[in-house]
């Protein structure tokens, strides 16, 4: 694993929206858990839907202090009727978690479990008050048909110009990854990151060095970059 300093959240409270597609969850509870660690207290949670988890969920304030207390993470929002998902919090509950949390942490979008995306009109849903936006990309993506991996199909061909039988590249990826019309969509001001996760192996770790040589050559601060997988040990 190659990361970014996760040291960049702790000089002040973060509001972080991760988007994308390939492991937000994942990668949003792994950064929940090594800040918890470190004592800070941290707010997990959604704008727009992530399943209800088995540990950590808490149901009130009385229940997210609690958990703050045993050096863990808390997960909080409504719990939707019928699917049991978590959904946004009232606006002035999330905004009493919030003014008490050091870090929080919001899963902003949705990809119906593929490793790549573009954003439809109304996503992703990020907050006024969020100041970071993580980008996640699924490097499982890479070499096959955009039809097969990408969700919001349409956009994405929009984006690439493509056809549906149009093979993923790594060229690609740092289209939709740099795009405002992929995962920069509305990020404005905001600190921009982006995750290349799932690099498992050494086929995609050759295809993560090469991502990240093109988004240098495009001006990004390969600082801000985390390559996550197997591929890369700590």
């Amino acid at each position: 694993m190659r990361h970014f300093s996760f040291e960049d959240f702790l000089d002040k409270k973060h509001i972080v929206s991760l988007v994308g597609a390939g492991g937000k969850t994942t990668v949003m509870n792994q950064l929940a858990e090594h800040f918890a660690k470190k004592g800070k207290k941290v707010l997990v949670t959604t704008t727009t839907h992530i399943w209800k988890p088995t540990s950590n969920f808490a149901k009130s304030l009385a229940e997210v202090e609690a958990l703050w207390q045993a050096g863990c993470y808390a997960v909080v929002g409504s719990v939707e009727a019928g699917t049991g998902k978590l959904t946004q919090l009232p606006k002035d509950v999330f905004e009493n978690y919030c003014s008490l949390a050091d870090l929080v942490l919001i899963e902003a979008d949705g990809a119906k479990g593929l490793p790549c995306k573009a954003p439809a009109k109304n996503e992703p849903v990020l907050l006024d008050v969020s100041d970071t936006v993580i980008a996640v990309m699924g490097l499982d993506a890479l070499h096959k048909s955009i039809s097969e991996v990408c969700f919001r199909l349409e956009k994405v061909q929009e984006i690439l110009k493509a056809s549906p039988e149009h093979k993923l590249t790594e060229e690609d990826a740092v289209k939709l990854l740099l795009s405002k019309q992929g995962a920069c969509k509305n990020v404005g001001q905001r600190e921009f990151y982006i995750v290349l996760n799932k690099c498992d192996d050494k086929d995609r770790l050759k295809s993560a060095l090469k991502i990240e040589s093109l988004l240098e050559k495009e001006g990004f601060d390969i600082e801000k970059l985390w390559i996550r997988g197997e591929a890369f040990s700590e």
